[in-house]
């Protein structure tokens, strides 16, 4: 494994009686890297970002974070590693300032307090109980509590579930700023925009492997300037007819154009000329969530 990976991982296998969860996975994330892992639930990502935090024993395969194998790596690795969990309980009746302050006393080099406060735009609540803070400041909270020990590696886990759309997005500059700080990002998230917004690369897990592993403009396909044109054909029209190559996706044809100027021109030249309806023609880019779905749907 490279040595410079801040997370290193190869032939990755955990299982749960008879139950493979983890088969074989291998990738590795740069320093200073936002990388995504994606996959359906009791696709094998939860087991492998515990295995990977030092929460639970691997059956075969070698792990490196931030050099060291997290099964053995102490507190020497914890006080470089912060974690946002799904979900965190904190005490309620504590201000965000009070636990952040307790948080800071067990790292050795700790951001200040106020830094973190301000990083996560908490100023205003700072002396607030934290049971009267919204989901929102809540989940932003959990994050400052993660920084505060001014770690290399971050793990986020779903940090943005049950967020409204604009505190998504606000969620989501914020965790732009961390890589503005050289953090080295580890995100698992169920929203492909999220993971496109924010990923550097990405792995999408299905049934314990990894079965694509690139930035999110290769998995989608964008990097190559395919774009997908969808319409439906009057009964009794068939793909086969059409002057450029075709499928069927349920009732819709579907051209997959590296040239979509010249492949609409002859299309729609061609349907002109026939007097030919092409009923709710689109042309969209794929994206990553049109290639996910490709790949975690059973077959």
């Amino acid at each position: 494994m490279d040595g410079l990976a801040a997370i290193a991982v190869s032939g990755l296998r955990k299982s749960y009686g008879a139950v493979e969860a983890v088969r074989d996975i291998s990738f590795e994330v740069a320093p200073g890297e936002v990388f995504a892992l994606l996959g359906p639930n009791g696709a094998g990502k939860t087991t492998t970002v515990e295995i990977l935090e030092g929460y639970r024993r691997r059956d075969a395969g070698s792990v490196s974070v931030l050099g060291l194998d997290p099964e053995h790596g102490g507190v020497r690795l914890r006080e470089r590693v912060g974690i946002v969990l799904q979900e965190c309980g904190i005490e309620e009746l504590l201000t965000p300032r009070e636990v952040l302050e307790r948080q800071a006393a067990y790292y050795p080099k700790p951001r200040p307090v106020e830094e973190v406060i301000g990083l996560v735009d908490l100023a205003e609540k700072a002396r607030a109980r934290i049971r009267t803070l919204s989901g929102g400041q809540r989940r932003r909270l959990d994050l400052a509590l993660a920084l505060v020990g001014d770690p290399d590696l971050i793990f986020l886990d779903e940090p943005t579930t049950g967020f409204d759309p604009q505190a998504r997005r606000n969620a989501w500059d914020l965790i732009k700023r961390l890589g503005g700080l050289g953090k080295t990002i580890l995100l698992t998230t169920h929203y492909m925009e999220e993971a496109q917004y924010l990923a550097d690369r990405v792995a999408v897990i299905a049934a314990g492997r990894v079965v694509a592993l690139g930035t999110p403009d290769s998995i989608g396909g964008r990097d190559t300037g395919a774009t997908q044109i969808r319409f439906t054909l009057p009964d009794g029209r068939l793909p086969a007819e059409l002057p450029v190559a075709a499928r069927l996706d349920g009732g819709s044809v579907v051209i997959e154009a590296a040239d979509p100027t010249r492949v609409l021109h002859v299309l729609t030249g061609w349907a002109l000329e026939r007097g030919i309806a092409l009923g709710g023609l689109t042309v969209a880019r794929r994206s990553l969530e049109d290639a996910y779905l490709g790949l975690v749907e059973p077959r």
